[in-house]
């Protein structure tokens, strides 16, 4: 899934037929499977979908994160600026792990040690990647919390001294200490209020723009991807059902679950007493239906939809969608001129 742009520009990250499992007692949990993704240089991919849909393995799986056991990886490739990650010993997956690719947790309380201050625990991650004293490395982890609009005379604090919001941004702190190409938020303001989602949510997109890094952010908002991101991959059952421009997508999504997202979305310029659902519940991840496994819950599904599972079809320039169906609906309202659903 690849675009003249992104042709241009070159690729950071290109994941290709990533099958991830859980392998347990129970049975074994088909988590991501066969995913292609790419990121270019400096975008922001909005990574959405359900619970459970395998946002947050696919991002532990980049940064060779997955719990083993019971987690397998597969089959596939993670080339990250032309090198295979699942290649890469240990050590050198350490060596990648904060100084190339940053990772930020929903709940920064699982992130921060609760009896180190915080300034400690930032030099901590430049001293790992960085050749400087420790007291260079404290002066940097000083610079840095003033960076994400923390006072320097508060680096001596510990976690429960902040509130949610400035715990967030120290793990921000954290996450671009050493300058890394990529950094995935899965879900940074779940556990934040409203207001402060945004200003959380406007710092990583100045920082991000100030680090010309590039950025997975993991959400099911689709407002927050609107935001934020430059293109979109919607998630369903382990696999991309739907990759576009964010633009492209919101304009025209083609997915029937796309389509559901965004019909469950209250639109304020509509008086409607009840909002659309999509039919039915996720599937089990240890029996996925055969063939698309969004077909039991699908409006537009025929009698092939059971049989055969779709491949991802490119139904307008750097529009991505695994359904014939609307591909082919899609295509024939460009023969026709139309922008009708």
């Amino acid at each position: 899934m690849t675009d003249t742009k992104e042709n241009a520009k070159g690729l950071l990250l290109d994941i290709q037929d990533l099958t991830i499992q859980y392998v347990t007692d129970s049975g074994t949990v088909h988590a991501v499977e066969n995913l292609n993704l790419q990121l270019g240089h400096g975008e922001t991919l909005g990574f959405v979908g359900e619970t459970g849909a395998g946002k947050t393995t696919t991002a532990l799986g980049i940064m060779r994160l997955i719990p083993s056991p019971p987690g397998v990886i597969r089959s596939g490739k993670i080339l990250f600026e032309g090198a295979d990650l699942l290649k890469k010993s240990e050590a050198e997956m350490r060596a990648v792990r904060g100084a190339k690719i940053a990772m930020i947790f929903q709940d920064p309380m699982t992130s921060l040690n609760p009896v180190m201050t915080v300034d400690k625990q930032i030099a901590e991650m430049i001293r790992l990647h960085r050749s400087v004293t420790d007291a260079e490395a404290l002066n940097l982890a000083g610079d840095m919390l003033e960076l994400v609009g923390i006072r320097r005379e508060r680096m001596h604090d510990y976690p429960h001294q902040f509130s949610g919001g400035m715990k967030q941004r120290v793990v921000i702190a954290i996450a671009l200490a050493c300058d890394p190409g990529l950094l995935i938020a899965d879900e940074p303001t779940t556990a934040l209020d409203v207001t402060i989602q945004a200003q959380v949510l406007e710092l990583m997109k100045k920082l991000k723009q100030q680090f010309d890094a590039s950025m997975i952010l993991i959400t099911h908002d689709l407002g927050i991807v609107a935001e934020i991101c430059d293109r979109v991959a919607i998630m369903y059952a382990g696999r991309v059902v739907e990759y576009a421009d964010k633009h492209a997508l919101y304009r025209r999504p083609l997915h029937p679950y796309t389509i559901g997202l965004f019909n469950s979305v209250p639109d304020l310029e509509e008086d409607k007493e009840e909002l659309a659902v999509i039919p039915g519940l996720m599937p089990d991840p240890m029996d996925l239906p055969t063939g698309c496994t969004f077909h039991p819950r699908c409006s537009f599904a025929t009698e092939e939809c059971p049989v055969t599972k779709p491949d991802m079809i490119e139904a307008a320039p750097g529009h991505f969608v695994a359904c014939p169906v609307r591909a082919a609906a899609q295509a024939g309202s460009e023969s026709r001129g139309g922008e009708g659903q």
